[in-house]
This record gives C-alpha cells, sequence and structure tokens, in this order.
C-alpha cells in the first residue's frame, strides 16, 4: 500500500463526490480553503489523448486515444486509506496509472484508472473497437428493436426495408434517445422499448380531405425525395466513418454536417435521377388511397439502395478535404424557404401556395420527422410550434430539438457552411426568402459589447441584405424595403442581429458542478440576410466573423435601444432612407470596414490567424470587389451620374462645404 497523499484524476462515477464519498469516506469540493479535513479540494482537469467509453451501459472506462480528450476532476491529496477503498471499488479491470492533466494552473501530476484497448476488446467483443463512440452501440440496440418489433425473424429484403422505413418514420424519436444517452445516463432496454414501440404515421385521413387531396403528390414528392437524402446521408455515415470522423473538427458540433453535405451533393448532382425516381414513384402508386406513407418510405429506401454510388461519396468526401478551411469560431445557419415570401407569415393573404398551402400538412406527412437532419420545422413567427400551421419550411443543420432551444454548431468551416446553406436551398422544390448566420460569443466577450457603426451596417446590407434593382434602374435593398426585418413587440424594431442562448444537451448534467463546455452557449446571429440559392456567403460569412472577433458587437437595433436613443433613432432613420435609394460607399468607410475585418481575423486563435494568410487575403479581396461593384453599378445609373455632376459643381461653387459620402 502507498505511504503517501496523491492526486487522482476521475472521470466516471467517481465525478459525483456523494458515490466518492460512499466508496472511501472523503468527499470533495470546486472551492478551495473548505474546513472539513475529510472534504478535499478539486478542481477542473482535462487528461488528453485519451477518450471516454460506456460500451455495457454502465460504467466509464478511458482508453487511449490520440486525438480526444477526457474532462474530469483531479481531486487533491487522497490519503493511502481512501485510495485502498477505491481501488477495491474499481475492480481488476483497471489499472491505476500516473498522467498528466492540465489544469487552469498548468500540467500536474495525478493518478487515474485506465484500461487497454486489448482488454476492452476481449471483454466486450464487438461493442468495443478504437473508433467507439456511445452513439453506435446505442444505434444497434435500436437496429436490434426494429430487427425484434417488424417481421421478425424473416431475412428477405421486403422485410429489411420495411425495418428501415419504420426507422426513418421513428427519426425524432432515436435522435432524442441518442441526445439522452449522450447527455447524461445510459438507456436502458425497457426505456428504449417503451420509446420506439409506437405506431408509424399514416396518411389514410387525408384521402377524404377535399383541402388536402389536391397536395397529396406533391407533398408525397417531398417525402420520397427526403428519405433518399437521409439514406443516402445514413449510407455515407456508415461506410466512411473514420474519414468524417478526421474531417469533422470536434464532437462539440453536429456530427451529420459533413455527410449531409455529401448527401446533398450526390442528389442535386443527379436532379434528373432523381426527378425520374419521383416521377416513377406516383406512377406506380398513385395517390388514390390504396397506399399508405410508409408504402412511400419503403419505395424511397430501396430507390436510394439502387442508385447510390460510392465512387462518388468518396469522390465528394475528397472534394470537401481539399477545400476544408477550418476556423476556431463555431458556426451556424437557419434557411428559411417560401412559396409565399415574407408573406408566408401573413394571415390574410395565406392559401395561395398552390404546392404546399404555406407546409399546413407538413406533420401529417411526417416531415418533421423525415426532416430532424436538417433540423426541419414550420415557422409562423408567433412562437408556437404544432401541427396544421403554415409559415415558413426553417431549416437548420445542428438543430436537435425545437422546443428545448437544444442545438449543436454546424462546423468551424466557413467553406462548408457556405456549401451547406447553397445546397440546402437547392434541394427543396421551394424558393428560397431569408438567411440567418450564427457566430459563438465566448462567454468572457459577453460583458463591453458595443453596437456597430451606421456606416458598417451599409457595408453588411450590401453585402447581404438583397441588393436588387428596380425597373427604374435604381438600386434598393430588398430586406429593408421589404420590411421584414421590422417587427412589432414593446415598439417597432429592426431585427438586424440579436444575441441568445442555445444549449447542446437535453437535461442538466447532475455529476458534479456542470462543466463550461455543458452549459449554455451565447450565439450572436444575424439576420439580416437575403437567401439565394447561387450565391457565395463565404466571403460574408469571413467578414461576420472578422468584425464578431473585432468589434464584439450587440443588438441592432432593439425597441429598447430605439426608445432610449435619439442616436439610434437617426440612424434608424438613415438606414431606411438609404436603403430606398442607396449612396456608394465611400473609399474610408470601404477601408475602414476591411481593416476591422482582417484585424478580428489575424486575431482568431488567440491573437493568432486560425485561417492561412492567403486564405484571409483572399476573403478581404472577394468582400472589397463586392462593394466596388455596388459602387460601379450606382455610378453607372443615367440618374445619379447627373446628381454627380451637379454635386460637384455645388463644390466649386461652395468650396468649404462637407461632401456627402
Amino acid at each position: 500500500m502507498q505511504d503517501k497523499n496523491v492526486n487522482l484524476f476521475v472521470y466516471g462515477s467517481l465525478k459525483d463526490h456523494s458515490i466518492f464519498q460512499s466508496v472511501c469516506g472523503c468527499s470533495f469540493t470546486l472551492k478551495p480553503s473548505h474546513p472539513d479535513p475529510k472534504v478535499l479540494f478539486a478542481e477542473l482537469a482535462i487528461l488528453s489523448n485519451h477518450r471516454r467509453v460506456s460500451p455495457d451501459n454502465v460504467y466509464f472506462y478511458a482508453v487511449a486515444d490520440r486525438a480526444k480528450k477526457i474532462e474530469g476532476f483531479v481531486v487533491y491529496n487522497v490519503p493511502p486509506e481512501a485510495m485502498a477503498e477505491i481501488d477495491r471499488y474499481e475492480g481488476r479491470l483497471y489499472e491505476r496509472e500516473t498522467v498528466r492533466v492540465n489544469t487552469a494552473a498548468g500540467f500536474i501530476q495525478t493518478q487515474a484508472y485506465l484500461v487497454s484497448p486489448k482488454d476492452m476488446r476481449k471483454r466486450f467483443g464487438d461493442r468495443f473497437h478504437i473508433n467507439l463512440i456511445q452513439e453506435l452501440w446505442l444505434r444497434k440496440r435500436i437496429e436490434r428493436f426494429f430487427e425484434k418489433h417488424t417481421r421478425p425473424g424473416e431475412k428477405s429484403l421486403d422485410a429489411d426495408v420495411e425495418r428501415r422505413a419504420r426507422r426513418e418514420l421513428l427519426g425524432t424519436t432515436e435522435r432524442d434517445l441518442v441526445i439522452s444517452h449522450l447527455g447524461s445516463e445510459a438507456v436502458s432496454d425497457f426505456y428504449l422499448e417503451h420509446e420506439l414501440n409506437r405506431p408509424v404515421p399514416s396518411i389514410r385521413h387525408l384521402y377524404d380531405d377535399p383541402e388536402a387531396a389536391p397536395l397529396i403528390e406533391n407533398y408525397l414528392a417531398l417525402v420520397v425525395k427526403q428519405v433518399l437524402l437521409n439514406q443516402f446521408e445514413a449510407l455515407v455515415q456508415s461506410r466512411y466513418r473514420f474519414e468524417l470522423d478526421r474531417l469533422g473538427p470536434s464532437k462539440r458540433f453536429f456530427t451529420r454536417s459533413i455527410g449531409l453535405l455529401v448527401a446533398l451533393r450526390m442528389i442535386n448532382a443527379s436532379s434528373a435521377a432523381v426527378d425520374s425516381i419521383l416521377q416513377q414513384c406516383l406512377e406506380t402508386m398513385p395517390a388514390d388511397g390504396k397506399y399508405d406513407l410508409i408504402d412511400y418510405v419503403k419505395y424511397a429506401v430501396s430507390a436510394a439502395d439502387n442508385v447510390f454510388d460510392s465512387r462518388v461519396a468518396r469522390s465528394e468526401i475528397e472534394r470537401i478535404r481539399a477545400n476544408a478551411r477550418h476556423g476556431l469560431i463555431p458556426l451556424g445557419a437557419e434557411l428559411e424557404l417560401s412559396n409565399l415570401g415574407a408573406k408566408a407569415v401573413h394571415r390574410d393573404i395565406q392559401g395561395h401556395d398552390t404546392l404546399f398551402d404555406g407546409f399546413k400538412y407538413f406533420h401529417d406527412f411526417a416531415l418533421d420527422v423525415l426532416c430532424w437532419k436538417l433540423g426541419g420545422y414550420i415557422d409562423d413567427h408567433t412562437g408556437e410550434f404544432g401541427p396544421r400551421r403554415r409559415g415558413f419550411l426553417e431549416l437548420a443543420p445542428g438543430r436537435l430539438n425545437i422546443l428545448g432551444e437544444i442545438s449543436k454548431p454546424s462546423t468551424a468551416d466557413p467553406w462548408v457552411l457556405s456549401q451547406l446553406i447553397q445546397q440546402i436551398a437547392a434541394f427543396y422544390p421551394v424558393r428560397a426568402h431569408s438567411l440567418h448566420l450564427s457566430f459563438q460569443i465566448k462567454r468572457q466577450k459577453m460583458a463591453n459589447r458595443r453596437v456597430l457603426p451606421l456606416s458598417f451596417v451599409k457595408c453588411l446590407l450590401v453585402l447581404g441584405g438583397g441588393t436588387l434593382e428596380k425597373p427604374t434602374g435604381r438600386l434598393w435593398i430588398s430586406r429593408m424595403q421589404h420590411n421584414e426585418m421590422k417587427q412589432y413587440g414593446q415598439g417597432e424594431e429592426l431585427v438586424f442581429s440579436r444575441i441568445s442562448k442555445r444549449r447542446s444537451r437535453l437535461r442538466v448534467d447532475e455529476i458534479g458542478e456542470k462543466s463550461a463546455m455543458f452549459a449554455a452557449k451565447y450565439i450572436q446571429q444575424y439576420k439580416f440576410i437575403r437567401l439565394d440559392a447561387r450565391a457565395n456567403y463565404e466571403p460574408l460569412i469571413m467578414a461576420l466573423k472578422g468584425l464578431q472577433i473585432a468589434c464584439n458587437p450587440d443588438d441592432y437595433l432593439t425597441a429598447a435601444q430605439l426608445a432610449s436613443s435619439r442616436k439610434f433613432r437617426r440612424q434608424y432613420e438613415e438606414l431606411k432612407e438609404w436603403s430606398a435609394n442607396p449612396t456608394e460607399i465611400s473609399r474610408s468607410t470601404r477601408s475602414r470596414f476591411l481593416n476591422m475585418i482582417k484585424k478580428g481575423l489575424l486575431d482568431e486563435a488567440h491573437h493568432q490567424p486560425s485561417h492561412k494568410p492567403h486564405y484571409i487575403d483572399w476573403a478581404i479581396g472577394a468582400i472589397d470587389i463586392q462593394l466596388r461593384l455596388f459602387n460601379k453599378h450606382l455610378q453607372d445609373r443615367p440618374l445619379l451620374k447627373t446628381q454627380l455632376t451637379i454635386s460637384k459643381l455645388l463644390e466649386k461653387i461652395r468650396p468649404s462645404a462637407s461632401p456627402r459620402t
């Protein structure tokens, strides 16, 4: 037995101070200077080059993995008699070893209970291998549930297709099980079966609905196309998991972003073949009441197996690897689609969407379940959710739960996010409307926020606010002039950007004190952007990221800001006037804007750039070109040329007058 106190790194059940006390007689606290000698001091620590797994869904094990890290606590000065009790508690599978962990004060040596991959494979067989994560094991158990409850024992191809179709129609249940499992406790077999053992959705009630009948084929085509996407993504995930894990920067991000991008690109590039599948499906199974929703889902599952090409998938993965531009700031996007545009949420003029009737029957066709990988739901801007609502089809890859505001960032790569936006907008047979871009804010940055200068706001509207040309040849900013960002609550306000909280877990961490990585995250969401499937949003993403780092911007413009500040009210009125009749962005404004973006991008990685210098230079150049083209378009207008000539004459007459910018 050892004869002196040691430090101990804990990462599993012993993180709970009550369990720790019941095992060894000592407790611990994260608050220093505790007077009780039986209460030891502990602090947060990270063990690098290891990962935590639980293949038996009961105990956690730390195994070597050079690409991973484990967050836990280091408990200081654990006495010898307490360590002897902990040795007995941990058992023979673990080996107590000396490791180095990273704390707020730097690296320290400590003891930790580890296991080897060889011992894990010997004990758990196929439930453990070097790339196992808890999600994969849970999904195997879910797969066994469908084998047991859907045509049990039958090995035919049709039986397998039906199991996969049922799994598609219970996709959100599986999603919630995975989130719950990874968020806190293991999922018991009883709970798993209780959650999954529910009837699949049906559309038979819609065939006798005179309002729904004309729309059924349109919805069924969307269902089939969505299932094709889901199946493609599932095939990519299963066959190229190792490649996708290498492309994904961290499990803090939505793990399906890259797989979804691959699947979207494959389907969008084969639009003729997809259209043929949809046509053949509706010809083979007409919407005459004989077939139910699961029949169309089964058709799509079979079609996906027949048209999926592994060579194309691998080439798309290689393309993403070649173009990846990983940064540090977590990014996200929300896309709003509607065939009615801004009228989608106006109660008095709905019902003119001949394809989907404002997505009134979205839930009836289980599209809220089928679209879960893209975070799809119907938003009517009331803040309420439920069936038979008309509004925008909103999609946000990384949104895991709507009511609970549960989400993960899509990526930290501006190129990947831009590609996701383009491909999602091109995938759906619905007109693009608006785009929200989200940037995670460091907690320490929540103080000392400042409002963006008006000149910078104008530059951003030029880059993304939907600059259009009127029939007269004049330019205008459509997002402003259609009043799409104006709303009323406590008063009129401009919803240009807003800060909000997001969580990535379903339940609060009950083991010890919450680690910072599990706490709610603050995000800055920019809502001024017009969505266009043809646009490249990469320069705009880089511009907003640079400003986010350099300026630490506040909300713009809230009702409270407008009510309390005459300056902001003047800015708002000037912004409305300028968006109707834009003037050029001056050279000095353009220079300050670009320099501020560059300053932020060069400071992303703790006073160092996260991106390569040539990529930052490309982004700055692309932003500058867009601003110059805007100015050139204004200069080319005959009316504006006349105005400029008059302005120059006035300057000659009155040389002391200040020129307008």
